[in-house]
């Protein structure tokens, strides 16, 4: 009853005008960004994370959590149409969806995503009101050598699963935790690595940070790759609401699919794209025609787009009931939350209860209008798939720009946006990691505190984090998985796990 109580107190909360009006600009925007490739919605929470700091704490979250799952309905749309993933996740989807749209299926491939879509993202809201407040109760017995165990877990998993080089995920990461201890030190008072710029003081803002790593470097590289568009599937749309023979073939990997992404996205660094990969080869090992994969099976559509769509719903776990961010996305909304003066963790849903409750109900309601959003309005995000990409990317870099200055009414902040924009550029063409950069300069204040308060805790000595369950869980593990990297096998493997882009 006190789940019912709880949830009646969300709904009561989300449906003033005020803040449903945020959760329906979050899911059209997500929509849309899932639609059109090249921006993702890491991008487009960086651009409009400015807007959320004159709003409401509860606001500011459904806006941005609405991008975040939003995105995930939209990719299937490129996905299908257009045989581009307008979203990370959305990758697999392409092998059948664009398919299916060349046997003129195409509205039953979209019709049996957006509602897979809904129902995982129904069952990953239910598990998540079950789950997440008996582990915060938990978590309240966790103390700092705990959390600094399950941080150093969290960035491992991020860099074990980043793709390419494991020395430059490392180096990236502690790139990251340096960028998180630029300013003034919080115990001591002194200044670190201000190189005499007073603007550095209150360390390196969250918004022109991301904005530039992922926005202005997301339309530096589409100019040099010069982006085009696949040409969009021209046959006519329809038949959106699936038979019942498509029904038949798809409630089960529906059914799956919502079940593992939501677990997996639990997982530190495991999120939308590994479950749709995990999904997808899950439904061709049980299929009695495996052949069909590949050729216009429904169910490789039906599975993956409830498995991204459900490991959203998943990612919230370790976000407010431990404080940990499990991936990029999430370490935005952490952000955005502590810019409100607002920790997740333990006590967030006591504290908070209709923030917490209210960004619950707010999911609810999101995912029925994601469902009104993308079936009739099909036809608007056809059209908008033909929008030239040299009209996008000039109003992309405008709304840095007014976003940036926006924020402090500082054109330093517009300088280190264009400064981490380059870097994001230059890093994305060399192959290295943003992601476990963005988290690491996140977690990197939390990372320093914990680490203070077990040295203090242990008089100095590093043996408290063995000493402990939780803390010697998480570091042996944080160690047997830096160490497999140097085993050939094992290396090979983690080279083939796909890594969730941070577009």
């Amino acid at each position: 009853m006190d789940v019912l109580h709880n949830l009646f107190l969300g709904f009561s909360v989300i449906f003033e005008p005020y803040n449903i009006f945020f959760c329906f600009i979050g899911v059209f925007i997500g929509t849309l960004i899932g639609v059109l490739p090249g921006i993702g919605p890491v991008g487009a929470m960086s651009l409009l994370l400015p807007a959320t700091y004159k709003v409401s704490p509860l606001a500011s979250l459904v806006m941005l959590a609405g991008i975040y799952y939003g995105a995930q309905y939209g990719g299937s749309t490129t996905s299908v149409l257009v045989n581009i993933p307008g979203e990370a996740s959305s990758v697999v989807t392409c092998l059948d969806g664009y398919q299916m749209a060349r046997q003129g299926r195409g509205g039953a491939a979209l019709g049996i995503a957006a509602f897979g879509s809904f129902i995982a993202g129904t069952f990953s809201l239910v598990a998540l009101m079950l789950i997440a407040p008996p582990l915060a109760s938990i978590a309240l017995q966790f103390g700092p050598p705990e959390y600094f165990g399950l941080m150093c877990l969290g960035l491992t998993i991020l860099i074990y699963l980043a793709s390419g080089s494991i020395i430059r995920a490392i180096m990236m990461a502690a790139l990251g935790v340096m960028l998180g201890c630029v300013g003034q030190d919080l115990e001591t008072g002194s200044t670190r690595f201000v190189f005499g710029v007073p603007e550095l003081l209150d360390g390196i803002g969250l918004a022109p940070f991301v904005m530039g790593l992922f926005g202005v470097s997301e339309v530096l590289l589409n100019i040099e790759q010069r982006l085009k568009l696949g040409k969009v599937h021209e046959g006519k749309i329809k038949g959106l609401l699936p038979n019942w023979q498509d029904w038949k073939d798809s409630i089960m990997p529906i059914l799956r699919g919502s079940i593992f992404g939501f677990f997996l996205g639990i997982l530190p660094g495991g999120g939308a794209v590994i479950s749709s990969f995990v999904s997808y080869a899950v439904e061709k090992k049980v299929s009695k025609h495996p052949e069909r994969f590949g050729k216009g099976a429904i169910e490789g559509v039906a599975g993956p787009e409830s498995a991204n769509n459900a490991a959203s719903g998943g990612a919230f776990i370790p976000l407010l009931t431990l404080g940990i961010p499990s991936n990029v996305v999430m370490a935005l909304l952490l952000g955005a939350l502590m810019i409100h003066g607002i920790t997740p963790g333990p006590l967030f849903i006591a504290n908070n209860p209709d923030i917490f409750w209210g960004v619950i109900a707010s999911m609810y309601i999101g995912n029925v209008m994601l469902l009104v959003l993308n079936l009739p309005l099909i036809g608007l995000w056809v059209q908008v798939l033909k929008v030239p990409y040299k009209i996008l990317f000039p109003l992309i870099l405008l709304f840095c720009v007014i976003g940036a200055y926006s924020i402090n009414s500082s054109t330093f902040d517009i300088a280190v946006m264009v400064v981490f924009g380059v870097l994001g550029y230059l890093m994305r063409k060399y192959k290295f990691e943003c992601a476990p950069m963005v988290l690491a300069f996140v977690l990197g204040p939390m990372f320093e505190k914990s680490l203070r308060l077990s040295l203090l805790l242990s008089d100095g000595s590093f043996l408290i984090f063995f000493t402990r369950p939780i803390a010697a869980a998480g570091m042996i593990a944080t160690f047997l998985m830096l160490g497999s990297c140097v085993i050939p096998s094992l290396r090979k493997k983690r080279e083939e796990i796909p890594m969730d882009e941070e577009r």
